[in-house]
């Protein structure tokens, strides 16, 4: 299939390599040239405004947006409502609020133009491996797009959740599982590290074995070896771990659903916390969120 992609950052320029490699035509925008013309370099047809890539595009067309969450994607989408046609799609794959995608939808609707969420997981490990996909929106319109998921997803990767805003909805209470569960690793690492054998510990062997048929055996372990095996007490890093927002909104719809999700909450608070001191625990969730996500980590102070 033909399609745009628009915003070519960790995961949108993964994400149009790996359609490029399963045999789609993919037009590429980013704000700053640079990573079009990379891209381009790759077989990307390049475009170097909103305007070009609409072009480009053949009726009926599609535009993926992976923009980060907020104005920018509105100012995105004002754009191409005036540069697309009735019967075209738009695909917001960010990080995007689910209340947002309803009032989006709306926007688009007037023209004719059909919206989808697509909450994406996979991190930088996605273009390897593939990406987890939930995604909401026409389920006609899903069926339409298939031949792009299964060229993102690994095998059943990809899941049809209901009406606009349902795919993000569910990628947002992914992240927050993602918090807590995080926290819960950090938090038994650093009991491990303040115990009486913290000096015979192999933190990273420690990991290794967790995932040999243990309950809790999980990807994010074997990102916490790697971790590990770079660094052995994380010295490198500093233990701040910052938050995308989405954990923020699963509490807030846990509040104003009436349910009951400490442990979420509670990871939430210390990702707060962390910004304020620096402890073994935070270290580990920073360093996770590095080894799936690339995400920045703050270096240690020197002493």
């Amino acid at each position: 299939m033909q399609l745009a992609m628009i915003g070519l950052g960790r995961m949108g320029m993964n994400m149009a390599r790996r359609l490029l490699q399963g045999g789609h035509e993919v037009v590429a925008y980013n704000r700053t040239p640079q990573k079009t013309d990379e891209i381009v370099r790759e077989g990307a047809v390049g475009a170097y405004s909103l305007k070009e890539a609409a072009e480009k595009l053949a009726p009926p067309r599609i535009v993926w947006i992976m923009l980060p969450a907020g104005s920018a994607v509105d100012d995105h989408l004002l754009q191409l409502k005036d540069l697309l046609a009735e019967g075209d799609t738009v695909i917001d794959g960010g990080n995007t609020y689910y209340k947002d995608d309803i009032r989006r939808a709306e926007m688009l609707a007037g023209k004719g133009i059909r919206f989808m969420d697509v909450g994406v997981s996979g991190g930088i490990w996605g273009l390897e491996v593939g990406y987890c996909m939930m995604i909401g929106g026409m389920e006609d319109v899903c069926h339409d797009l298939e031949p792009v998921f299964r060229t993102l997803a690994p095998e059943g990767g990809y899941l049809y959740c209901g009406p606009t805003g349902s795919g993000h909805f569910v990628k947002m209470v992914h992240n927050g599982i993602e918090y807590g569960m995080m926290q819960a690793y950090g938090e038994g690492f650093q009991i491990l590290e303040a115990s009486p054998y913290a000096a015979s510990f192999n933190y990273a062997a420690i990991a290794r074995v967790w995932n040999q048929g243990s309950v809790i055996r999980s990807w994010l372990l074997e990102l916490a070896e790697d971790a590990f095996a770079k660094d052995e007490k994380l010295a490198g890093i500093r233990g701040y771990v910052e938050d995308s927002g989405e954990g923020r909104w699963t509490v807030a719809q846990a509040i104003e659903s009436g349910v009951s999700a400490p442990v979420i909450a509670l990871s939430l608070m210390n990702r707060f916390r962390s910004k304020e001191t620096d402890t073994f625990s935070d270290k580990v969730v920073a360093a996770l969120r590095r080894e799936f996500g690339g995400h920045a980590v703050v270096a240690a102070d020197k002493k």
